[in-house]
């Protein structure tokens, strides 16, 4: 990183302080959204759909609430314009919706954009040119008046054709490039082209002011849109748009805070698609509204799907870790994590509260079609006691007392870090099964009866290899009886029997699941589990396992 000094700030601070912006909160309604997947997206894709996956593309967008689409440059592809006319003639574009379309300010090719929308409901004619330092000296070799002459006289023939073509119109200007731009030519160009237009209530346009080229930190950015806002002609006339790409990583911050300054509608893509870094994410923009209790009028309710298709059309991915749309970004593998979500949910689930708070979930997942089964919280070598319990109790009804959870958490995460890789919630179960439930060596249960129930003596039958014999006990209860009569039988010296149990609703029959913890002499703890449709049966199990634990490390 030795060439620090060939760079330096390409952007234009506004010539008087615009930070009225900085006063606001939060965003408090949802913007006119217009999607540019099908143009700025398509456009950016190393094989760009086909006729029949951009018409699959469009119904989505359609579904999700898109009222605003862009649907291509029509005039630079056949197959841009066969696009366009097929929506139109076989009448695809719902009512509510407004189709828009890109234009240079060059003539033949806004001639051929209007021939593409003849019979059109109603369109947006985005017109644009390259206003910054970098394109009018570099590209263009133009002066700012010459540049402005493009925009003048691109904006005379859109009101030309307009009045010449079956349709209904709006007009939508772009200084491309505008943060590259000085803000007083920037806005000389587009008063210049406002001029020409002269929107009124019943005719508004659109003035967007994209980020081609992210430059700045966002509070540039909202500063040089507040800027324009306040100085534009017919501002009130105006729909002030903003149009981010993510060069700096800065996209959705960039509109956010454009939203705050002023912009009244936002362009971008599903997932961030777009040319180099993309453009900004309309699922992030959305969503992060949503969180703050704001209706973005979008339908995010089944990401997964969405996503699924996107992928599919696209030929892109998106990414575990992108905001909210990734598989990962709602799960927890950190046993601190993982504990207070467990935690949380349960808070929640005897609170029921009004708003959603759950740590480390910024919002319900369910709300946008995942799952709390294998989306919040997976487990592996660094997960915890409390997100392993969860899994076991979300999934399988299985309720572990605190101390078994423990004691079983450290059991998993050493199988996770044994063969490296994260455990599915049917592997946690069946390793529950296999090494805590219903254990029947060396010592299988096979029955018991109570031979005085007022002083609690019982005969107990066991196996032990092919050996069937029976055992008595007593104590101050039929578990306490049957417990000492193991240890007489099996030598064990073992205190302070820990006891829980519920009633377990998964699956056809519903069956009793106990849980006992014996303390041996040296302060080591053993946890077994038992099953059954009869509570009683199902403790006595849960004693056989705990014991038979015991049993196998004292030998060992």
């Amino acid at each position: 990183m030795k060439n620090v000094n060939k760079y330096d700030r390409g952007y234009f601070m506004p010539p008087e302080t615009s930070l009225n912006w900085t006063r606001k909160e939060y965003i408090t309604e949802a913007p006119i959204w217009c999607s540019v997947d099908l143009r700025d997206g398509n456009q950016a894709l190393i094989v760009p759909m086909n006729l029949e996956e951009k018409l699959e593309y469009f119904k989505l967008l359609v579904e999700i609430g898109f009222k605003e689409i862009e649907v291509g440059f029509p005039a630079a592809s056949e197959t841009e314009f066969a696009f366009l006319r097929t929506l139109i003639e076989q009448d695809l574009i719902p009512d509510d919706v407004t189709i828009q379309v890109l234009t240079q300010s060059r003539e033949h090719i806004i001639r051929k954009t209007f021939e593409s929308l003849k019979g059109a409901k109603k369109a947006v004619v985005h017109l644009y040119n390259s206003t910054s330092v970098a394109q009018r000296e570099q590209v263009f070799r133009k002066s700012k008046e010459e540049i402005i002459d493009i925009a003048v006289s691109g904006a005379k023939l859109l009101k030309e054709c307009a009045q010449e073509t079956e349709g209904n119109f709006q007009f939508q200007y772009s200084p491309e490039s505008f943060t590259g731009t000085e803000i007083e030519f920037a806005l000389d160009i587009c008063n210049s082209v406002l001029d020409v237009w002269q929107p009124t209530a019943e005719n508004t346009v659109i003035i967007n002011l994209p980020a081609t080229v992210s430059m700045s930190m966002p509070h540039v950015y909202a500063s040089q849109i507040e800027y324009m806002s306040e100085h534009l002609n017919f501002r009130e006339h105006v729909i002030l748009s903003v149009h981010p790409h993510n060069d700096r990583g800065t996209g959705v911050a960039d509109a956010e805070l454009g939203m705050l300054a002023g912009a009244q509608r936002v362009e971008g893509t599903l997932f961030g698609n777009g040319e180099r870094t993309g453009n900004v994410d309309i699922v992030t923009l959305a969503l992060n509204m949503y969180s703050h209790g704001v209706d973005p009028k979008l339908n995010f309710e089944n990401i997964p799907a969405i996503a699924s298709v996107y992928e599919r059309l696209t030929k892109m991915r998106v990414g575990e870790r992108h905001p909210y749309g990734g598989e990962l970004v709602f799960t927890a593998f950190s046993g601190s994590h993982q504990d207070a979500i467990a935690k949380g949910m349960k808070w929640r689930e005897e609170k029921d509260p009004q708003h959603w708070s759950v740590p480390y979930l910024l919002i319900d997942p369910m709300d946008i079609g995942r799952e709390y089964e294998g989306d919040i919280i997976r487990i592996n070598s660094q997960s915890g006691k409390g997100g392993i319990g969860y899994v076991l109790q979300l999934k399988y009804g299985l309720d572990l007392p605190a101390k078994m959870r423990e004691n079983f958490g450290y059991f998993v995460k050493n199988v996770s870090d044994q063969q490296q890789k994260e455990l599915m919630p049917e592997e946690i179960y069946a390793i529950f099964l296999k090494e805590y439930v219903n254990i029947q060596t060396p010592v299988e249960f096979v029955k018991y009866r109570m031979t005085d129930n007022e002083d609690f003596q019982t005969i107990v039958t066991i196996r032990t290899g092919n050996e069937v014999k029976e055992i008595a006990g007593n104590g101050n209860g039929r578990l306490d009886a049957i417990s000492n009569a193991l240890q007489t039988e099996l030598g064990l010296d073992y205190s302070d029997l820990v006891y829980t149990e519920h009633a377990l609703e998964i699956g056809s029959k519903s069956q009793a699941v106990s849980y006992i913890g014996i303390t041996a002499s040296n302060g080591s703890v053993y946890w077994g589990c038992g099953i059954d449709v009869d509570i009683m049966t199902s403790s006595v199990k849960a004693l056989f396992s705990a014991v038979n634990q015991f049993s196998r490390n004292a030998k060992n």
